[in-house]
């Protein structure tokens, strides 16, 4: 699935036009972008969280020539999946569907 089906699929489960359902699915990842980029952590029960996490800098090697490489120190993005989740991927449990309005 891509953004472009999970937009169609929003549409139709909540009955709004694809380009309102494309600014909402905008707004909400654009909102989890904003705050795990100031150190918030995002949590969504059921689903998962997510948090921006420290990558301490390290020597790595160019494969090509084998020369040492410095990369420094960085932040990156980290997602958690909840329990639930995980057990909807796992077969043991069924996703909720959502009811129509």
């Amino acid at each position: 699935m891509n953004k472009q089906d999970l937009v169609a699929q929003l549409s139709a489960q909540l009955e709004l036009s694809k380009r309102e359902a494309g600014e909402a699915v905008d707004a909400v990842f654009d909102s989890i972008a904003r705050a795990v980029s100031k150190g918030d952590k995002v949590s969504i029960p059921g689903f998962g969280s997510f948090e921006k996490r420290k990558r301490a800098a390290r020597t790595a090697r160019n494969p090509q020539t084998g020369a040492a490489i410095k990369v420094p120190a960085t932040s990156v993005p980290a997602f958690k999946a909840g329990k639930e989740f995980k057990e909807s991927v796992a077969g043991k449990k069924k996703a909720a569907a959502k009811k129509k309005r």
